[in-house]
């Protein structure tokens, strides 16, 4: 096979076939083929697309371009969830051990944030001692003796992934549906779950923008994971403000203790329940969503849940005092109240502000490598649809210094969007995709 031919191709709007994409995947992870080849083919995938099948034949063959996780010989069936990312999602926090409690394994690897959202193993490590970096000795156990473990990616998991992954940030070529649904399931198949839900946002606060886009994606994930042989269902979540109260790394930790502790935002807790209940169903151990979401109710409301959190922060070295007592989690030390400039409800919130000012503030990274600041955040006092009098709060700034305060309150002020008649309300979840 000749690299220009199937550049060609697919410029001139024909499918690639399995073996041509089987073959320019393992060529590109050996360094076989160049970047500049491949920036031409991301380029025509972009301009003319791929059907389902093909971008199926992608994923699959980015996830064996590496490491395959399997996991079978110690649990008869794992679950994961993945977000497409948000502003204030700490869900994971809150769903795994939700779904571990009523007996579904949970092995998940997670990322740290990058950009205006943050990462699950960022917020983990807001608890003194706990450890994301497990050997594959240690993962295993944790699975096989806890049925629960969140760390950080190991391994050599999807190669090729990283590698294209790379290439599109700098040749504008990351707006694709099939190259966007291929780099996050690539990752999820060869992570080894069988189950898998997709909390696939859109809004102002998410990468998908639009409820049209964030559907092709799903339905685009979907249909991947079909063609795999697993089962995956989407979940279309609203991102139009953040989720729950809390943004920044400690703040959300504390927030998805009080969650699992049955005092967390009702926003969170439905989101994780709708969630849990579609992992449930997939895994079989209920029938339909109500029945899952009785199930998983019942863990909560029980303890049962927060149990399963505290034995996970234990297993991986954390201070169980820490999150016992939520208070000891690392605090900011200057905290000031953002005043609304004027009465009226509260139409619009842009999470993309509020995760790039938690950025400023030093709880984000602009390039993985940065150090970041687990104490600082924002926790909003006024949300979507609630109503303000001139000079009363819309959120608290949490911060390191009084002078970071003033660098970012002028673009919070332009965050807030406030009206004299309240909005429409704003659904939490648009639609399931099976």
């Amino acid at each position: 096979m000749r690299m220009v031919e199937i550049i060609a191709a697919k410029r001139d709007g024909r499918a690639l076939t399995t073996e041509e994409i089987e073959w320019v995947v393992a060529n590109y992870a050996a360094g076989a083929i160049p970047d500049y080849q491949m920036a031409a083919l991301a380029m025509a995938i972009v301009l003319r697309g791929m059907d389902d099948r093909e971008t199926a034949d992608l994923t699959i063959a980015m996830a064996r371009s590496g490491d395959m996780l399997d996991l079978h010989d110690i649990a008869p069936l794992t679950v994961d969830k993945h977000s497409t990312g948000g502003v204030g999602d700490k869900t994971t926090l809150v769903l795994a051990p939700l779904v571990a409690a009523v007996g579904l394994p949970v092995a998940k690897m997670s990322g740290r944030g990058l950009g205006f959202s943050g990462g699950t193993i960022d917020k983990l490590e807001s608890i003194r001692g706990f450890r994301t970096n497990l050997s594959a000795d240690e993962f295993r156990r944790a699975v096989r003796e806890l049925g629960l473990v969140v760390a950080a990616q190991s391994g050599d998991l999807a190669p090729a992934d990283k590698k294209l992954y790379t290439l599109r940030d700098v040749t504008a070529t990351v707006e694709s549906i099939p190259l966007i649904a291929a780099s996050v399931m690539s990752k999820k198949l060869a992570s080894g779950a069988d189950c898998i839900v997709l909390d696939v946002k859109y809004g102002r606060g998410a990468f998908m923008q639009t409820l049209v886009d964030a559907r092709r994606l799903a339905q685009t994930m979907v249909a991947i994971g079909r063609h795999a042989g697993r089962r995956v269902a989407a979940v279309l979540s609203s991102m139009q403000q953040p989720l729950g109260f809390a943004v920044g790394n400690a703040l959300e930790v504390r927030e998805a203790i009080a969650a699992l502790r049955g005092s967390g935002p009702s926003d969170l807790v439905e989101l994780c329940l709708v969630l849990g209940s579609e992992l449930v169903r997939m895994a079989g151990l209920r029938n339909d969503s109500d029945a899952a979401r009785a199930l998983l109710n019942a863990a909560l409301q029980s303890g049962a849940a927060w149990q399963k959190f505290r034995a996970m922060v234990i297993n991986q070295g954390g201070d169980p005092d820490v999150i016992d007592h939520p208070e000891r989690l690392p605090v900011a030390p200057v905290q000031v109240d953002l005043p609304a400039p004027r009465a009226g409800f509260v139409t619009a919130i842009d999470g993309q502000a509020l995760g790039l000012a938690v950025n400023a503030l030093g709880g984000g990274r602009s390039r993985k490598e940065d150090t970041i600041d687990h104490a600082v955040g924002l926790v909003l006092q006024a949300k979507v649809g609630d109503a303000v009098k001139a000079g009363d709060p819309l959120l608290t700034i949490h911060a390191a210094r009084e002078t970071d305060v003033d660098h970012v309150a002028e673009r919070l002020q332009l965050a807030y969007t406030i009206h004299d008649t309240p909005p429409p309300p704003i659904p939490l979840v648009e639609e399931i995709i099976r």
